[in-house]
């Protein structure tokens, strides 16, 4: 279910509603500061929950508007079932013993069991705590032998500020962490442990996501509500699933083509590894579609679990942008040089008339779309071979690929049909 404000669990008469720049709507709640804008709009802004995907051929796959506070257990105020859950997993647990042959009960590595027993030890549960107290749990896993852990940034926004980062290994030592980098338009962040001389790094081994199949076998790896280490299986449902995602507090929107699983994803996953039949990560897990009154807010009981619709953010693209941050500090996006109406309407990612509503351009002057022809008004209906049916699609598309790749473009002017090939130009950090 895309959230509204309807549905995000505050009383109606909380809501406010303003206009912005003459265009943009937006209502925001009073009690608990949640907000959607509507409208059409630039890429740095925020966009209008996009309908769910429809049956048809003319989509490729469906615009799907996830829900990410539904995939991160926040704290403070209404973060209580996260934590309770977290204190419950030490404490209160009981541990049975079987009797039987020992070798009975010995896991091929590349069972579940083994694939799980080896890669739980670089799994980390990370929790970052804001400057002014808010924040919440999510999971990383480790990167590099030098202490780098690859999360989602919605993990760890709320503490990159003056906050406080810790991560938890299975084996229960904690060390506190800063960010190295975040990327807010792919959801990717970087942070490193500040004392991990006595930490046994591990890298989990990164797998390619360009080979991966429909109906390949997943396993993720997280802190579901909390409970660290948990692991569960399912199979990638889809690929290049186009994901426009959102924290829900008015933060700058990421943008995926993801791989889609049926392994139950709940709140906490986020930032931890999906890895397919061989224990290789194909994918850091991000989102999930809800279906409950999940998608108002951090935390609480509002919050909605796995309806068997997870997202991840493909490894390919994640360790590209994993390797900026490193080594810049900052994300580099590819770009066309072109903003694009954000509407889902089905046909294509048009470009703005008028310019954004920040008073730039609509085709960037002597940019790589305007360089190939195209002209405010057109209509981007194929990105090479993959169809584009609205303003994210395009974005998610475009971000499968690094600046200085030559794509394809298909566009309609005036009802005719044209070609262009564009050489991607390319953003250095988040607007």
């Amino acid at each position: 279910m895309i959230p509204t404000m309807a549905t995000h669990g505050c009383p109606p008469e909380q809501h406010r509603v303003q206009l912005q720049d003459g265009v943009m709507v937006t209502e925001e709640c009073a009690l608990c500061g949640y907000r959607i804008t509507y409208g059409p709009v630039g890429h740095d802004r925020a966009y209008p929950p996009a309908r769910p995907p429809l049956a048809g051929p003319r989509r490729n796959g469906g615009l799907i508007a996830a829900v990410l506070v539904a995939a991160l257990v926040a704290g403070g105020i209404g973060g209580g079932i996260g934590f309770w859950a977290a204190n419950r997993n030490d404490t209160n647990s009981t541990t049975v013993s079987a009797s039987g042959d020992p070798e009975a009960l010995n896991r091929k590595p590349t069972s579940v069991s083994g694939i799980a027993q080896k890669a739980l030890p670089s799994v980390v549960t990370i929790e970052a705590q804001g400057a002014t107290g808010e924040g919440g749990t999510g999971t990383g896993f480790v990167y590099d032998k030098q202490g780098h852990i690859l999360t989602n940034n919605h993990v760890v926004a709320s503490a990159a500020q003056g906050g406080r980062l810790t991560a938890t290994f299975s084996n229960g030592k904690k060390y506190d962490a800063e960010v190295i980098g975040r990327a807010q338009g792919y959801d990717v962040a970087v942070i490193k442990l500040k004392n991990p001389s006595d930490a046994n790094l591990v890298p989990l081994p990164l797998g390619k996501s360009a080979n991966v199949q429909v109906g390949d076998a997943t396993i993720a790896i997280g802190a579901p509500f909390g409970l660290s280490g948990t692991v569960t299986t399912g199979i990638i449902s889809a690929k290049n699933r186009p994901v426009a995602s959102s924290d829900g507090g008015g933060a700058t929107p990421s943008y995926m083509s993801a791989l889609q699983t049926d392994a139950s994803i709940n709140p906490g996953n986020s930032g931890g590894p999906l890895m397919d039949a061989t224990g290789s990560v194909i994918g850091i897990n991000s989102a999930i579609q809800s279906a409950g009154n999940g998608g108002g807010g951090f935390g609480g009981e509002s919050q909605s679990g796995s309806i068997g619709l997870g997202f991840a953010i493909p490894i390919d693209q994640a360790k590209r942008v994993a390797g900026d941050l490193i080594k810049k500090g900052q994300p580099v996006y590819p770009q066309i040089g072109a903003q694009v109406l954000m509407r889902d309407t089905g046909d294509g990612a048009t470009t703005a008339q008028n310019g954004g509503a920040d008073g730039s351009a609509s085709v960037t002057p002597k940019g790589p779309a305007d360089q190939a022809g195209l002209k405010p008004g057109d209509t981007i209906t194929k990105l090479d071979n993959t169809i584009i049916d609205s303003g994210p699609t395009l974005i998610s598309t475009i971000y499968q690929h690094k600046p200085g790749d030559k794509v394809t473009l298909t566009y309609k002017r005036d009802g005719k049909e044209h070609t262009a090939q564009v050489t991607l130009g390319q953003r250095t950090g988040d607007k």
